[in-house]
């Protein structure tokens, strides 16, 4: 994969930081095995959205949800196994993992759940009521009257 250096995009931009960062870490590879574990993202109302992972075999207790920066980042951790046990073949992942997904502005996770395998973390997308679109009424004005001038 190519880099891209965004250096002149922060030389000549202001106020667009937060946008280069989010250019920046979506170009960058990270080597953590990004496929695992699976998930999708769907969006499943006007601003809403769910992000569902596969997440078989951790317990509520080895999952971890936390909102910062922007980001929301999923961490699972399996507990030590102190039991005996021999495998002759050990396909199952229960490696420990860290999901980071790039929220937009003014979303925010808002319940998470498991269900069969899977956690579901449900996101809504909650615009300011400054900053939605508003209609601005035009007044009309009344038309200018001609003033009459009076020769002296």
């Amino acid at each position: 994969m190519r880099n891209f250096d965004l250096t002149p995009l922060y030389r000549s931009s202001i106020g667009f930081d937060r946008l280069a960062n989010i250019l920046d870490n979506v170009t960058r590879t990270d080597g953590s095995g990004n496929g695992y574990p699976p998930y999708n993202i769907e969006k499943t109302g006007e601003d809403a959205y769910r992000i569902t992972i596969a997440v078989a075999g951790f317990a509520e207790d080895e999952l971890s949800i936390e909102a910062r920066d922007g980001q929301l980042v999923i961490t699972g951790k399996k507990k030590e196994d102190d039991s005996e046990r021999t495998f002759l073949h050990r396909g199952i992942a229960n490696r420990a993992f860290e999901k980071r997904f790039q929220l937009a502005d003014h979303v925010r996770a808002t319940d998470a759940t498991i269900e069969l395998g899977m956690l579901h973390v449900d996101l809504i997308r909650e615009i300011p009521e400054a900053l939605k679109p508003r209609k601005i009424e035009i007044a009309t004005s009344r038309p200018i009257e001609a003033k009459k001038v009076s020769k002296k």
